[in-house]
């Protein structure tokens, strides 16, 4: 197998390193390049869209597995979908959805591939109606670190499947992925968009939202007093008809903006105009579903925006009770450090999740990024103090800065991931940086 040095970089581009990198085109050549790894050890590498350092094997090997990406089997009378793991949301839309099916869940971006889906098991704006992504998985085809192929799923060597669903890529190769699709009848969603003056307010209206609906809410990060947690809530629900789907041109940003650019008074100014954006009395459009689902998919590496340091995403999930007093906490932090974040989303999120490492539980999530300079680490070590102390979790595939003792408190899963680890790839030769960092074949 022909290996390549390649620089890779997780998608916030605070996380980087070279790896000797290979790109399978055919599952035989996959097996033989993870036959040909080192002691360096070896990770499958998809989009390159997870945040920090989950994808990335520095000093190590990588499978780049972004030309295993056909589409095998597809019943209609099911819906269910067999496809290898290169495959990006993306692709299956653009195939499916005019045929009037759709990805049950999906995170906010399109480009993810399935392998990479499974090894976070995403969630999305539906997830307390439609749970996490490998929830909708019924099987996938798994290449073991020992080079044996099996087939692994809820119903078949189940252990294996939850410590694969979730499991960051450390227990083989995802090969292939049997998906159920849901049947819609549009391609479209129904828009309601309304200011939030608080975050009372916020909760309140999220309660109201009924299960289902997709739902998401944009936060000013830096408001704060009386006017903390404010912004705007966002609440889809499927069209009855078809939609017009817009000329959509991918755009890129063609270099790093200066560093200076995002600080707290543009992201200010940004803030007050996106929150003005929406009329005071509310408004309802009818969208596409790609352009509701996918905004920030208009602008390829729109990551630029936060100049060549790159930036850090911090994304945690707390438990309803308790919960508003977490959010006003991670809010009065990130409002007291000034740090710009012009991207905050907070959703609620259900029981649904399918691995020992799966992220998403029954509460808040609250997403934030913040430009890596001086301060963003300690800011991040005080917001995961916050969300260890309520009980919550931090998301791995936004990760980039979790310690070891946070992740052994987050996840008390672990030892079951590890026990299936230690069945699989007893000489670990599946691993990360992150794998690393976090401790995650051994006790923190």
């Amino acid at each position: 197998m022909r290996w390549k040095t390649l620089d890779l970089q997780g998608w916030g581009r605070t996380s980087s390193g070279a790896c000797q990198a290979a790109r399978p085109e055919r599952v035989a050549e996959a097996v033989a390049a993870l036959a040909d790894a080192d002691d360096t050890g070896i990770l499958a590498h998809g989009a390159g869209t997870s945040y920090g350092d989950v994808a990335i094997n520095p000093g190590g090997r990588v499978l780049l597995t972004r030309r295993l990406n056909r589409l095998l089997a597809f019943d209609p009378a099911t819906g269910e979908v067999v496809a290898e793991a290169g495959v990006t949301i993306r692709d299956l839309l653009r195939v499916f959805l005019p045929r009037g099916f759709l990805i049950p869940v999906s995170p906010g971006t399109a480009f993810v591939t399935l392998g990479g889906a499974v090894a976070n098991d995403v969630h999305g704006k539906n997830h307390e109606g439609a749970g996490s992504f490998c929830t909708h998985v019924r099987w996938l085809d798994l290449l073991l670190p020992s080079g044996e192929i099996v087939r692994t799923g809820p119903d078949q060597r189940p252990e294996l499947f939850q410590a694969t669903a979730g499991g960051v890529g450390l227990t083989g190769v995802i090969l292939a992925v049997c998906l159920r699709l849901k049947p819609v009848s549009s391609n479209g969603v129904v828009v309601t968009e309304r200011r939030i003056p608080d975050m009372d307010g916020f909760l309140a209206a999220l309660e109201q939202v009924e299960v289902g609906a997709y739902s998401v809410g944009w936060i000013d990060a830096l408001s704060g007093g009386g006017a903390l947690g404010r912004g705007v809530l966002q609440v889809g629900r499927p069209a009855t008809g078809p939609v017009p789907v817009p000329p959509r041109r991918d755009r890129s940003l063609p270099v790093d903006l200066p560093g200076f650019v995002l600080n707290p008074l543009t992201v200010a100014a940004f803030n007050a105009l996106y929150w003005r954006r929406v009329p005071a009395a509310g408004r309802e459009r009818v969208l596409a579903y790609e352009t509701f689902s996918y905004p920030l998919d208009a602008i390829l590496q729109w990551n630029r925006l936060y100049g060549a340091a790159g930036f850090h995403q911090f994304q945690c999930v707390v438990p309803a009770a308790g919960g508003p007093a977490a959010l006003r906490r991670l809010l009065e932090e990130t409002s007291r450090a000034r740090a710009a974040s012009f991207l905050a989303v907070l959703k609620r999120l259900g029981d649904g999740r399918a691995g020992f490492l799966s992220f998403p539980r029954a509460g808040y999530t609250l997403a934030m990024d913040f430009p890596h300079r001086a301060g963003t680490l300690a800011l991040l070590a005080r917001l995961e103090r916050v969300v260890r102390e309520h009980g919550g979790r931090v998301y791995l595939a936004k990760d980039s800065a979790l310690s070891p003792e946070g992740f052994a408190e987050m996840y008390p899963e672990a030892d079951r991931f590890r026990a299936v680890l230690a069945e699989v790839d007893p000489a670990g030769r599946m691993t990360s940086a992150l794998a690393r960092r976090l401790k995650l074949r051994r006790a923190a």
